[in-house]
């Protein structure tokens, strides 16, 4: 498989280390009245969905970039590429 990295371009996917769902970006408020159940849901509760996902790949190999990537499950065939970084800013947040 390809990952069209943003800033690198076309690499194999074997330079990547994949890390799950990328609705990991969203932590959980720590100081929120339910915390430790927010952080109990956000560790082992995970869906394991068919068909498109935003996954967070990790550039091990490479210049050690976080990405999300958006790809189909089931077929591998891949959408979108984007820096972790530039999501999370727009969720108004920082890495």
């Amino acid at each position: 498989m390809i990952i069209n990295h943003p800033l690198l371009g076309p690499r194999d996917s074997a330079e990547f280390v994949y890390l799950g769902d990328a609705s990991l970006i969203e932590r959980p408020n720590p100081e929120a009245e339910d915390a430790a159940d927010q952080f109990h849901d956000y560790a082992y509760l995970r869906d394991n969905p068919a068909g498109e996902l935003r996954e967070l790949w990790f550039h091990e190999g490479g210049d050690r970039s976080w990405l999300v990537v958006t790809r189909d499950t089931r077929t591998h065939e891949i959408f979108k590429v984007e820096l972790a970084r530039d999501v999370a800013r727009s969720k108004g947040r920082s890495l």
